[in-house]
């Protein structure tokens, strides 16, 4: 998870040091090296016994000399983040907070060596090493160490890497990685005092948030969990912009401000985000957003978020349209999340990893997220849906999306209840296909029984039950898959835990009820008119 601010006694604790105030005081603690851009580990003792570990996985050893080429574990963040330098960061925040020569001598020798061993263009230099992430980030090491050491090797990386950032070909536009190329470039340009260079990311930067963040403070990149990285980079940039004498461009500070509002919808009452798209269900924002009015909000941007109230006892739900998949999107189109009674009830297939394996492929198609599906029709990747219908009060919402990502209509449906928790969906598809649908549910949720369209899945004395029916009555022969080829869920980086998947009959119409917290509820159907515990279901 991220953390948008690190504590000075906080950042004493991750570096492990400990030493006497006085010699502290000889060194000018600097705000190029202080503040939140190193990792929580490794710790500056780590780094100076010759041991990292980096996103999570085990321990690696670097030793006195180190293989810049080493990829222990053949995993793309690590190498990323292992040539983003900022482990070494924390041996300058070591000295700035201790004043032990020592810590910088090792920073300036590792550092020394990279430049020496990863040359740009180099046939023995890796290709990841210069793409525009770790590039943007070692910046920020970089910066840091050259508030503390003049030589020209130093000064000539920092021109090498602002050559490489100012360059147009390279940069990501409407991304979170410009935003850190911007945050890189102005922080040389600063150091260096060359005005071109800050002048540049300030402006590549408002276009970017501009492109990246919408008018109504919706992140554009489709996984919510990412606007909490986003707001804290732009908090960092505003920062540096006015550090280096720089007035912050309206439009920047207005859409940062609103991606407060975003976070908070978009975080569940338990207090972790909505694992949409390239978000892990731990992810729990550490910032403050306020408490919006709005209890219900849609974003343009192709999300609905909808709550009873502000409170952890609250019920809560999310609902997927929009633009076709880009950036951290997954084919998540039509599908929904259902948290009820303080728990998950309907949840994601999450996210695993970046690394280029058929799991990670499967999370984001289809059928690792609760949509309807045609059958016998290819589904068309990267088709936008349009929401067609919003009516919602305080009790109760409907909403309807629509697309042709099947070739065909396709339209679901979405009644939810609150009060009466109840959430109902109707799927139906045009030229006279037939569809069926996907129910994931979360991993604590077991099967207790399956039969004439009513399944109800249990977590001890726990129990939520699914209906379905196809023209008012009901309709059988659901399957249920816990592992297998769907029944998987990722619910933190590089885990897979198997979950309950219930996977729907065909029928021209069906219409899915899920109703939390019982084993029994009382569903009729008369006309086409639903009803669930006396409450009528309005599509």
């Amino acid at each position: 998870m991220r953390r948008l601010a690190i504590p000075l006694a906080l950042m004493l604790a991750t570096t492990g040091l400990g030493a006497p105030a006085q010699a502290a005081d000889k060194v000018k603690r600097t705000a190029q090296c202080q503040g939140d851009w190193i990792p929580g580990t490794p710790t500056a003792e780590d780094v100076m016994n010759g041991e990292i570990s980096l996103v999570g996985q085990p321990a690696y050893k670097l030793g006195k000399k180190i293989n810049w080429g080493a990829s222990p574990y053949r995993n793309r963040s690590w190498e990323f983040v292992f040539h983003s330098l900022r482990w070494v960061g924390t041996l300058m925040v070591g000295y700035e907070n201790t004043g032990e020569a020592r810590y910088l001598e090792r920073a300036k020798e590792i550092t020394k060596d990279w430049v020496a061993s990863n040359k740009r263009g180099a046939s023995r230099t890796k290709p990841y090493v210069w793409k525009d992430h770790p590039t943007s980030l070692r910046t920020q090491a970089l910066v840091c160490l050259s508030m503390h050491v003049k030589d020209g090797w130093l000064t000539g990386s920092l021109k090498e890497h602002a050559k490489l950032l100012s360059d147009a070909r390279l940069y990501k536009k409407g991304h979170n990685h410009g935003i850190d190329q911007d945050i890189a470039l102005m922080a040389i340009g600063c150091r260096l005092e060359r005005r071109d260079w800050a002048s540049l990311a300030i402006k590549r930067l408002t276009g970017t948030v501009k492109l990246d963040v919408d008018s109504q403070g919706a992140l554009m990149e489709q996984a919510p969990r990412y606007a909490v990285y986003v707001y804290g980079r732009l908090q960092v940039a505003m920062t540096n912009m006015r550090d280096c004498d720089r007035k912050v461009p309206g439009e920047i500070a207005k859409r940062t401000e609103a991606l407060k509002s975003f976070v908070a919808h978009s975080t569940e009452p338990s207090g972790y985000m909505v694992p949409i798209g390239d978000g892990s269900a731990e992810t729990e924002p550490k910032m403050e957003t306020g408490t919006p009015k709005e209890k219900v909000k849609v974003y343009r941007a192709g999300y609905v978020f909808g709550r009873t109230d502000w409170t952890k006892e609250a019920a809560y739900y999310s609902l997927r349209f929009g633009p076709g998949m880009k950036f951290h999107g997954h084919e998540d189109h039509m599908g929904v999340t259902y948290y009820a009674d303080g728990r998950d009830i309907l949840v994601d297939a999450g996210f695993h990893s970046y690394e280029k394996s058929a799991y990670r492929y499967w999370t984001l198609s289809p059928e690792a997220h609760n949509v309807p599906m045609v059958e016998g029709a290819r589904f068309r990747p990267r088709t936008a849906t349009k929401l067609t219908k919003a009516t919602y009060g305080s009790g109760r919402q409907t909403f309807r999306v629509a697309d042709k990502a099947y070739g065909v209509g396709r339209t679901r449906s979405v009644f939810v209840n609150h009060g009466e928790d109840v959430m109902a969906v109707r799927d139906s598809a045009g030229g006279g296909k037939k569809v069926r649908n996907l129910w994931r549910f979360d991993p604590s949720l077991t099967v207790v029984s399956n039969g004439g369209g009513k399944v109800v899945l249990g977590d001890g004395k726990y129990r939520v039950t699914l209906v379905q029916l196809a023209g008012c009555k009901p309709v059988g022969g659901q399957k249920v898959e816990r592992g297998g080829k769907r029944g998987w869920v990722s619910p933190t980086y590089l885990s897979k835990k198997p979950a309950s998947v219930v996977v729907s009959p065909a029928a021209k119409e069906l219409v899915t009820v899920v109703v939390p917290g019982t084993d029994a509820p009382k569903v009729s159907c008369s006309g086409g008119k639903v009803k669930v515990n006396g409450v009528s279901v309005v599509f």
